[in-house]
């Protein structure tokens, strides 16, 4: 098993977990608390470079980047220097983040944020909007078509743009979101 195929089993781990802790009835009712829109794709689309600053306390590969750093302080950083949107990992296990980090990191600037996690569930979606994610990141490998489908469409509903990470270049992808 590759690197990629635990975090996705991990991924389903934790959300059957914070199933068991939250019940998915109640965290939808918590959507009401939403703030308001920051579309990111609009951000994306402004003339210019248009940049996606990314907070992550450490990965897989790198290790340790930033253990204790300060959510709030480091995204701000980002927008006084001219951050489009931002980027916040989530995973707790292999990247350190926190949907606590997300809730933070939407107090303390006013860009739009992806929450950038291994999103396998439609659970998933409904945290990235009640803790203040306008996107997602919707990785192609980690579900079958019908199921990327089907988190696409409920992203769309729920008012969330989406970054549709593909790692190889197969035309057979496109027809599964041209669809959506």
């Amino acid at each position: 098993m590759g690197i990629i195929d635990e975090l996705i089993d991990g991924a389903r781990e934790g959300v059957d977990a914070r199933k068991r802790d939250l019940p998915p009835a109640e965290l939808e009712a918590q959507l009401s608390r939403r703030g308001e829109d920051r579309p990111f794709q609009e951000a994306l689309s402004r003339p210019g470079l248009s940049v996606i600053a990314e907070f992550k306390r450490r990965s897989p590969s790198a290790g340790e980047i930033a253990p204790g750093a300060d959510v709030s302080a480091h995204v701000a950083a980002y927008e006084r220097g001219g951050a489009a949107a931002l980027s916040v990992l989530t995973d707790a296990p292999h990247f350190g983040g926190s949907l606590e980090d997300l809730r933070a990191a939407r107090s303390a600037a006013t860009l739009p944020i992806i929450r950038k996690d291994f999103i396998v569930d439609p659970y998933q979606l409904y945290e990235a909007a009640v803790y203040g994610a306008d996107a997602v990141l919707l990785i192609v490998r980690a579900m079958s078509d019908r199921e990327l489908r089907a988190l696409y469409e409920e992203a769309r509903a729920l008012d969330l743009d989406c970054v549709v990470e593909v790692h190889q270049l197969l035309q057979h992808w496109f027809p599964v979101l041209a669809r959506a």
